[in-house]
């Protein structure tokens, strides 16, 4: 007889909620913060996140808006010396117990373009900027701070096809600051979290430490998109399909769960639109994706919400998120789901930390 796994309601917990969290003692440095999603990740763990470093104008708002209280350095990370942060901190050089980064990705996304953007600079949200360099960036931080310990995360096309060669580098790289490093790919639907995201997640153990990196074991069940919208309110900012659009006519002719792109290769005999999803709610939702807003209602023509998306992203109902409907929309895509960040920076506390 197979045992049946009795899962908890799904909840995020509310800001307010994860502001009054105890302390457990350790502090996190942000890279690449975006809109807080990693560190949020960290503060419902117990941490406390004592520097953050966003470049993008739209994502600092919405940082600002929902840890109004904390250390935001807003200059490009290529300005910023370890000297600076130790300076900031009233750290030495190895003091800090954790460092955090998630170098923009978008150069090994396999729903991008992937090489043929690589060294050159692209549009990136708000400005445009050369990206695939800005692992090394992260990793010259690291060299000069010697954390106890480091999160790197990027997309899980990082270590498929061609992309290979970017990773052994970048892994051979973490490894020559002084680390025991391993990598995983971690999908946040085994995390807790109701949607289909893989990430790539590097963890390094400072050597002398003599620690082995540790990863979360996924979790015996999965939420699913109703489980998340089980008791949410009315759908706050949502974005109603035109009738006389073509994209109206793909959503019809999809069923719960269907990509437009079946509908679309059968009216135009062309592939597209296999991103943009009619969403069920007794699926797990696809993957949040920052350049398009592409999940859509099941039973009404009309994207998710944003406070839909909040609840399918990990993120608390409270959570304030500055900008246009696709600004909204591209923050919860960049971000890494805090409840996904939540379960790596527990385990890292269990596991490494509380034992050093």
């Amino acid at each position: 007889m197979v045992k049946q796994i009795k899962k908890p309601p799904y909840s995020v917990p509310l800001m307010t909620e994860i502001e009054n969290l105890p302390w457990n003692g350790f502090k996190v440095a942000s890279t690449f913060s975006g809109c807080g999603g990693s560190c949020l990740g960290y503060r419902m763990a117990g941490y406390k996140v004592v520097y953050a470093n966003e470049f993008i104008e739209s994502a600092q708002q919405t940082y600002k808006a929902n840890h109004p209280n904390s250390f935001l350095d807003t200059r490009d990370i290529r300005k910023i010396t370890a000297e600076d942060v130790l300076e900031k901190l009233d750290l030495n050089c190895g003091d800090l117990d954790l460092l955090d980064g998630s170098p923009p990705c978008a150069a090994f996304s396999t729903a991008g373009k992937r090489e043929a953007g690589w060294g050159k600079e692209k549009k990136y949200s708000d400005t445009t900027q050369r990206v695939d360099d800005l692992f090394y960036e992260y990793a010259r931080l690291l060299k000069g701070l010697q954390p106890k310990v480091f999160v790197a995360e990027n997309v899980a096309g990082l270590v498929k096809g061609t992309a290979k060669g970017y990773f052994k580098r970048i892994l051979r790289t973490l490894k020559e600051c002084g680390y025991n490093v391993r990598c995983k790919i971690l999908d946040a639907q085994w995390l807790g979290v109701p949607q289909m995201r893989q990430r790539t997640i590097f963890i390094g153990v400072r050597n002398d430490l003599n620690r082995d990196p540790s990863h979360p074991l996924p979790l015996p069940y999965q939420y699913s998109v109703g489980d998340a919208l089980l008791d949410l309110d009315a759908p706050i900012e949502a974005q109603f399909l035109n009738k006389n659009t073509d994209t109206y006519k793909y959503w019809q002719d999809c069923k719960p769960g269907e990509s437009l792109g079946v509908p679309y290769q059968k009216l135009t005999g062309k592939t597209g639109f296999y991103t943009h999803v009619k969403q069920s709610p007794f699926r797990i939702a696809n993957t949040i994706l920052q350049g398009a807003n592409q999940l859509y209602h099941w039973s009404e023509p009309r994207t998710f919400s944003i406070s839909e998306l909040k609840r399918v992203g990990g993120f608390p109902d409270d959570f304030k998120l500055a900008g246009s409907f696709s600004q909204k929309w591209e923050r919860i895509g960049r971000a890494v789901p805090p409840i996904m960040m939540a379960s790596i920076a527990k385990t890292i506390h269990r596991d490494i930390l509380s034992k050093i």
